[in-house]
């Protein structure tokens, strides 16, 4: 069985005991949280698809972790013009684990 939820503003499509880095949550590492906004639930042939959500479907996970991504640079730059901007940032991310998947 598998889902599309989503969440942080994008869609992951997720199945029991995957793992998955998402946008960082307010939630303690081994917490349990759960996703309403499900898209979509599929079994085999059998697949569900809300307009836009599906209603009483819900994908329950565990916090593994927090972190942060890699280092992505970002540099202005004008030549001839003495314009040069750098600047880095660091994208902070949950690390989460599907437990279960109710289709509603």
């Amino acid at each position: 069985m598998y889902a599309v939820i989503a969440t942080g503003g994008k869609q992951y499509r997720v199945e029991q005991g995957s793992v998955l880095r998402i946008e960082k949550l307010a939630a303690e590492p081994g917490s349990e949280v759960t996703f309403d906004k499900v898209l979509l639930v599929g079994s085999g042939e059998s697949v569900k698809v809300g307009a836009p959500l599906l209603g009483g479907a819900t994908v329950r996970a565990t916090v593994e972790k927090h972190g942060q991504g890699d280092k992505v640079s970002v540099v202005k730059f004008r030549r001839r013009k003495h314009y040069l901007r750098m600047k880095n940032h660091r994208q902070k991310f949950t690390e989460v684990k599907v437990t279960g998947i109710d289709a509603g």
